[in-house]
């Protein structure tokens, strides 16, 4: 059944006369002129077949009729603004970003400080964690995922490859090595031996990965702690290079063997409902350009 509202500039008026209980401060607030106050009213009021206030000279008061309509159409306008504070907060305070501990630590994080200096309106909270967010459930703006792009519901912008490789420290290569064959990997302390990046690698080179894999393994569930023990000289590590570039170039790293896996690609996703959200855009702009810049 369609609602029998009257219009709602009308009641608005109402609303601040009810308060105000004077017609010219009400106009003074919703900035009209006291006639056009005065006629809203009176609209509302031939609308209802009963009058809302009590006119005595200059002074206006509620009828009952006023007395029993304004706390309620007072409580409904503070409802609508709440909700509408709410969806502000929500678009303009605080921006969730969902991220694997690997990227969140070693890339996305140190770079998070420029992304305020730009947006300094735009509160930034950063969820490092391994587990995929449900973006209908969790509060949660936008995430970073590793695969082809592909989840339905979620728009996704491609950042770069995820691509891998076995690195270790000097010292490890000076005590274990020299690697001269991929092969001589079985042997070596490995961090997180039986993780999908190892056996995609081997594979990818061609060689056999024996059935006890996970021998000589150290288990973390941080892609950080496995670089550090790596630069630490406690084994070898399976780690992207885009997020090691400083040990890299100072040598506490070194990539063992030239071959970097495919693991696919690192894509910025959120819904498609959040595409046009300012602060979404924001960081979707700021994303792609710290990405385009190395």
């Amino acid at each position: 059944m369609a609602r029998q509202i009257p219009p709602l500039s009308g009641v608005r008026v109402f609303e601040a006369a009810a308060r105000h209980l004077n017609f010219t401060r009400a106009a003074e607030e919703l900035a009209m002129t006291q006639a056009a106050v005065s006629y809203q009213i009176r609209m509302i009021e031939d609308r209802l077949g009963t009058p809302l206030f009590l006119r005595t000279g200059r002074r206006v008061s509620l009828s009952p009729a006023g007395q029993r309509l304004a706390p309620l159409v007072t409580a409904a306008f503070d409802q609508l603004d709440q909700a509408f504070a709410k969806v502000r907060f929500a678009e303009s305070g605080v921006l969730t970003i969902s991220a694997a501990p690997g990227i969140a630590a070693s890339w996305l994080g140190p770079r998070l400080a420029r992304f305020q200096l730009a947006k300094p309106d735009i509160a930034v909270r950063l969820l490092a964690t391994h587990e995929l967010v449900d973006f209908a459930r969790d509060e949660v703006d936008v995430g970073i995922r590793i695969g082809q792009g592909q989840w339905p519901g979620l728009r996704a912008i491609r950042m770069f490859p995820a691509e891998f490789t076995p690195m270790c420290s000097p010292a490890y290569i000076e005590r274990k090595g020299p690697f001269a064959d991929p092969a001589q990997l079985f042997g070596a302390l490995r961090m997180n031996s039986d993780d999908v990046w190892w056996r995609a690698w081997f594979a990818q080179i061609g060689v056999p990965v024996p059935d006890d894999i996970d021998r000589n393994a150290i288990h973390v569930d941080s892609q950080v702690i496995e670089g550090m023990a790596a630069v630490a000289g406690e084994g070898v590590a399976m780690l992207t290079p885009r997020f090691w570039p400083y040990e890299l170039e100072t040598g506490r790293l070194v990539q063992i063997f030239p071959h970097v896996g495919d693991g696919g690609s690192f894509w910025l996703v959120y819904p498609e409902h959040k595409h046009g959200s300012a602060k979404v855009k924001a960081f979707r702009e700021w994303l792609m350009a710290e990405v385009r810049a190395g």
